[in-house]
């Protein structure tokens, strides 16, 4: 996966902008990341500390960008683009003052064009990646959310890779119809991005009405209207995953469906069934999963868990820079 990724950036190289410029998972990331001609590193914070972290860790980030929020000299017009975006909620020495934070500074670098994309979250939480990206980026025409993918790679048995798509799996906790319908359908878009033919399920501890209740209403009916709105692709539910994923299972319980025990785009009705799902893929599937991939931004921002080393961060950088 990763290499046709690099081939599509070698083609269309892009910047990306790291907000946690000192972090020395950061800095070795940048370097690897530097030894090739595909992704530019964007490092926010003062410059000589920057240089002395990569000393101090052996690191050579020569060629790399490194941009100090305290000495910018384009601040001012930052300043009044980022008031001008508020619309009359943060005053100028609001805006000023948020814009010494690396989350909100990258995010504007991203806004006003210095930089393609965003990486950031290795020293701090999703809130503080995401709250930036609504309030300046915001969400694409026609979505009203952002939401997540996950996306989960392994050896396939005959050769190549398996790969699957989960959402959402960390952003929102209990999606309403119409908003499941939006993460179908984003994750699908996701899944395509990577090279998946999204054959999406919606899940639940039902399939094809066997169980009643609220929560088996809401997956069939989000269903039903992802399938409405994108009658192009291939969307079922409600089903267990069992019958997603087994075709002996799945033909047996969803005859004719053409997604019953091939899905392989996974839509769980709340974030614990999403969670759980994903980790349970990678640590007994022995999948390696990719993600948080934000999706329903007007630019590529994606967030680190605070526990990731330097090759997650070198992944996540490739894979958000794709998605500009």
């Amino acid at each position: 996966m990763f290499g046709r990724l690099i081939e599509k950036l070698k083609a269309s190289p892009k910047r990306i902008v790291f907000t946690e410029g000192t972090d020395p998972r950061i800095l070795e990331a940048s370097a690897r990341l530097l030894s090739g001609t595909f992704l530019t590193p964007i490092l926010v914070g003062d410059p000589n500390e920057v240089q002395a972290a990569a000393e101090k860790a052996g690191f050579n980030i020569r060629g790399a960008e490194i941009i100090n929020p305290a000495t910018y000299d384009k601040m001012e017009e930052m300043v009044s683009v980022m008031v001008e975006l508020r619309r009359g909620k943060m005053t100028g020495e609001e805006c000023r003052k948020l814009l010494q934070k690396g989350n909100y500074f990258g995010t504007m670098l991203v806004k006003m064009g210095v930089a393609d994309c965003l990486l950031g979250g290795a020293t701090y939480s999703t809130a503080d990646t995401v709250r930036p990206a609504l309030q300046l980026i915001k969400t694409k025409p026609g979505n009203k959310i952002v939401s997540s993918c996950f996306i989960l790679v392994r050896p396939g048995s005959s050769g190549g890779n398996e790969s699957l798509a989960m959402g959402d799996c960390a952003i929102n906790i209990d999606p309403t119809e119409d908003e499941l319908v939006e993460i179908g359908l984003e994750c699908a878009k996701c899944a395509q991005s990577f090279g998946i033919e999204p054959k999406v399920a919606y899940l639940s501890y039902s399939t094809q009405g066997s169980g009643k209740g609220e929560s088996v209403d809401k997956m069939r009916n989000a269903c039903e209207k992802a399938k409405a709105a994108a009658p192009d692709l291939d969307i079922d539910g409600e089903m267990q995953f069992d019958a997603a994923v087994s075709p002996t299972v799945g033909q047996l319980k969803f005859p004719g469906s053409k997604v019953a025990g091939y899905a392989n785009t996974f839509i769980f009705p709340n974030i614990n069934a999403g969670n759980i799902g994903y980790k349970i893929a990678q640590r007994l599937g022995h999948f390696d999963a990719y993600g948080p991939i934000l999706l329903g931004l007007n630019a590529p921002i994606n967030d680190l868990s605070r526990g990731c080393n330097a090759l997650e961060v070198y992944s996540m950088a490739i894979i958000t820079a794709s998605l500009a």
